[in-house]
């Protein structure tokens, strides 16, 4: 019987999915990674291609095969991961089978409307009058008819309810249409009635990680008579979805990300246009804000694939900027950060309609942050005067005191101190006055509710645990494990261990159950990842003797309990026979 996800399994590359989305090094037979589920310094994160399985092995202990990776990583349900996966595998899955009629979740509704939409959108844009105005507009703007085709641009027509209509012969419901952000719902004389959002704008679909498309950007143009009235807005934006969050998206990333990983940098402009000119001239490690502030979320999005970020839009100094917020927060995140000096009253698909070239340059000749704010602050004020110095002090001193690298801020202190003809001291006592910043809230890329269960887990789970590794690692340790320790294990640690002392590859014949399998699959890459200089009879010693401490601690805790029970009844007799128990167990345990 055919199996969608066996033969998906089949067909992808679990290095191949899983580097799609982050840098991967190799690490022997493995390779490894900065875990994207948690933050870390040292890379914890292990992906094995034999096994087409991966494993975090630092503090949120995740782990799973491609599915789950995709899950996690996304945010999906296992429907969603399916069908993404499957058409990457180009394995068809048929609606009409009962099994995958469960998968066809609501998301995936809302994928299909959206894409149904676009397609809509694009035909709009070819077909119609409007729509050739419209065209004629994006090429005047320098937008190739490739650039057209390959981002998807298309044209809303001027109407109430052109593509509700054109959803609902095509199955859909008019609420599923509200839902995914594309009609406005009213509501009138208790009757449901809504209406097309987007209306006489030209469209930019919105993909995307894997490229599926989960909202639009409609934009008026010249051409069109509404471009003229002021009360209408020149962008409209699909609201917050089940799909579409703006914080959590990037324009363009999906089409950026290798690039942005083979460059070792991201661009980030604000508006599509600046992204798909600059693509389109072969600078495609750019993607936009959409004139938004960057939020962690998007920032823990872009670590993955590099640490260094160069910035090319409108920036100033300003305490209450949301751009100068953004860029605080990509620095105390780690980012390396500089700055793309534009020339004035010009964006990116300005500069690249004129001269493709000047763009690079300016890419190439980007300053950095600091750089930029020390020569901000003394062009807009005069560090001749009193006045002028506190101020460029004021403006520049919150900066200087976020480096977290001692040398770096010493460098950066005796710069300023220098242009202002003052004392290094000066400086650093001023610095000591100004107020601790609050923290930045570091979102996860994905909520991790299992971290919280690992660090619940009990030690003797995890030293059980160790203790199989090891004897994987090394079969012939098995024989350090005896019969006692069996009293006081899991039932589960009891069945690997009784197996792996009956027979050393008892887990290789497939005939023991799934949920144990998964264990020893991960516990074998455990073994797989350990470090050199390891002695494993050594370590299963030392498990051993901690398990058993523990459990005597246990023991103690209990008769403890008991005789508090036993004074509050009076219980002399029972009070004797268990305090020499007690006694028993204590020096047992000083023993160990």
């Amino acid at each position: 019987m055919f199996n969608p996800i066996e033969e998906v399994k089949n067909r992808l590359d679990i290095v191949e999915v899983i580097g799609g989305y982050i840098k991967l090094q190799k690490a022997g037979v493995n390779y490894r990674a900065l875990c994207p589920f948690h933050s870390e310094k040292r890379p914890s994160f292990f992906v094995s291609p034999s096994r087409q399985m991966w494993h975090c092995f630092g503090s949120c202990s995740e782990g799973g095969d491609v599915f789950k990776f995709v899950m996690k990583v996304e945010g999906i349900e296992f429907g969603d991961a399916l069908r993404m996966l499957a058409q990457k595998a180009g394995v068809e899955l048929k609606k009409q089978d009962a099994q995958s009629a469960k998968w066809r979740t609501e998301r995936q509704r809302l994928y299909e409307i959206c894409e149904l939409a676009s397609y809509f959108f694009e035909k709009q844009l070819e077909a119609s009058k409007a729509g050739q105005s419209a065209k004629k507009y994006l090429l005047d703007r320098g937008i190739s008819k490739e650039s057209i085709e390959k981002w998807r641009l298309g044209y809303a027509p001027d109407v109430w309810q052109g593509l509700s209509d054109f959803l609902v012969s095509k199955g859909y419901e008019r609420e599923e249409i509200v839902k995914a952000g594309l009609a406005v719902k009213k509501e009138e004389n208790e009757s449901f009635k809504s209406f097309d959002r987007f209306r006489g704008r030209i469209m930019f679909p919105i993909f995307d990680l894997s490229g599926q498309i989960v909202g639009f950007t409609g934009r008026i143009f010249a051409n069109h008579p509404a471009h003229r009235q002021d009360e209408v807005a020149k962008y409209v934006n699909t609201p917050a979805t089940l799909l579409y969050d703006k914080s959590r998206v990037l324009y363009g990333l999906d089409k950026a990300k290798m690039a942005i990983r083979k460059n070792d940098g991201c661009i980030l402009v604000e508006g599509q246009t600046d992204v798909i000119m600059s693509h389109q001239t072969g600078v495609e490690n750019v993607v936009a804000t959409s004139g938004t502030a960057l939020t962690s979320y998007q920032l823990a999005i872009l670590k993955r694939y590099s640490e260094n970020l160069i910035t090319a839009f409108d920036m100033d100094m300003a305490g209450n900027s949301a751009t100068k917020r953004g860029i605080d927060l990509a620095q105390n995140q780690g980012f390396n950060i500089k700055v793309a000096m534009m020339p004035k009253d010009s964006d990116p698909a300005d500069i690249v309609s004129k001269n493709p070239k000047e763009w690079q340059d300016i890419i190439d000749k980007a300053k950095t942050i600091l750089d930029f704010y020390f020569d901000t602050a003394f062009s807009n004020h005069n560090a001749d005067t009193a006045e002028g110095k506190k101020e460029i002090s004021k403006a520049l001193m919150p900066a200087l005191k976020r480096i977290p690298n001692r040398i770096e801020q010493a460098h950066w202190i005796q710069k300023l101190a220098q242009k202002l003809g003052v004392k290094e001291e000066d400086i650093e006592i001023e610095m000591k006055k100004l107020r601790p910043e609050k923290d930045f809230p570091v979102q996860s890329a994905v909520v991790n509710k299992k971290e919280q269960e690992n660090n619940s887990k009990s030690r003797g789970k995890l030293l059980e645990e160790r203790i199989i590794s090891l004897v994987l690692r090394e079969p012939k340790s098995i024989s350090l494990v005896n019969e006692d320790f069996f009293s006081f294990c899991s039932p589960q640690t009891k069945e690997i261990l009784t197996g792996l002392k009956q027979d050393p590859n008892f887990f290789k014949t497939g005939d023991i159950e799934p949920k144990l399998q998964g264990l020893l699959n991960r516990l074998c890459f455990t073994a797989e990842t350990e470090k050199e200089g390891i002695e494993p009879k050594e370590e299963i010693q030392t498990c051993l003797c901690e398990i058993q401490a523990i459990e005597t601690k246990n023991k103690l805790d209990k008769i403890s309990q008991q005789i508090k029970k036993a004074e509050q009844e009076k219980n002399t007799e029972k009070i004797s026979s268990l305090t020499k128990e007690f006694q028993k167990l204590s020096q047992k345990l000083n023993e160990e």
